[in-house]
């Protein structure tokens, strides 16, 4: 099922896909690394819109990965049920990368880039995962698919003064799953005042505390950098948390329940990116650790 950002159903999908992890390093797959877009690469796009008064579309390239093309020589069964009849007992050889290859992602950013360098444009060695709408279309199968209002999971809306990222559908899944219920809240993240240390005792329910750390860290990185300091702070426990750490983590539950609709607005100014960094001289007194972040802003909001 492809979910949309709400949470409901988009669309039911079906796809033919290879059994990947039956493939021998160095024999059937070499090199498997693709780059993926930065988040803070999607962020200043987003904040240059916002401040030129842009619109943003977005483009999907329909079953991506089938158009890369193979170095290697790979052979796979043929599907139960969609035999050709009378070949039953044959094999398929690949032209075309398949989903479930380790080299597919790739192959496919191999294909890309070969097509954008043959439309002459050159490589962004900070972020290789550019795409012109109009050259693309004509040498891929895509959508158009609008307006951006969905990228990644977040949602972005257009407001009178620029542009708002958020997830909050994203903090009510965490919440369902992790808050039992909890509806008190909580108006900051974390209590100054409470001192965290490592658990000498019993740990308690390590897994699920992991889980949320990582959903936490999800949220952080996307739209949520007020999250920043105690996500990090509570997740050097993540090995052998205590009832402590939990007491602290869900007071941070409480907190996303009050702050769901946060996010970043991307506003028409200040046209200028500003960059602001601290460090705290160690707050952790059992372990004389400090503690140092940065942030760095355009159009009034956080882009790395």
């Amino acid at each position: 099922m492809k979910m949309k950002a709400d949470g409901s159903i988009d669309k039911y999908k079906a796809r033919l896909v290879i059994e990947g992890f039956r493939q021998k390093e160095g024999v059937y797959y070499f090199d498997t690394y693709s780059p993926v877009t930065r988040i803070t690469t999607i962020r200043l796009v987003l904040a240059i819109a916002a401040l030129r008064n842009l619109e943003v579309h977005q483009m999907d390239v329909k079953t991506a990965f089938l158009n890369g093309d193979l170095e290697e020589e790979i052979y796979m069964e043929q599907p139960k049920g969609f035999s050709a009849p009378g070949q039953e007992g044959k094999m398929c050889k690949l032209v075309k990368s398949l989903y479930g290859l380790k080299q597919a992602p790739k192959q496919w950013h191999h294909k890309f880039d070969q097509v954008m360098l043959n439309n002459g444009f050159k490589i962004n060695e900070c972020d290789k995962c550019v795409y012109v709408k109009n050259t693309m279309r004509a040498r891929f199968d895509m959508k158009d698919m609008g307006l951006a209002d969905v990228i990644l999971g977040i949602k972005i809306n257009r407001t009178q003064h620029g542009l708002m990222l958020s997830k909050s559908h994203y903090v009510d899944k965490i919440l369902e799953n992790f808050n039992e219920g909890d509806t008190s809240v909580a108006q900051t993240p974390v209590d100054t005042t409470q001192h965290l240390s490592k658990n000498r005792g019993e740990r308690v329910v390590q897994l699920e505390y992991s889980r949320i750390i990582g959903s936490l860290m999800y949220l952080m990185t996307c739209t949520r950098p007020d999250l920043a300091y105690v996500v990090s702070r509570l997740s050097r426990y993540t090995s052998n948390p205590s009832s402590e750490h939990w007491k602290s983590m869900t007071r941070l539950l409480r907190y996303l329940g009050y702050t769901r609709n946060y996010g970043l607005h991307y506003g028409r100014d200040p046209a200028v990116i500003e960059g602001y960094n601290d460090a705290n001289w160690i707050s952790d007194m059992k372990d004389s650790k400090s503690t140092s972040g940065y942030v760095f802003t355009l159009g009034g909001a956080a882009i790395a």
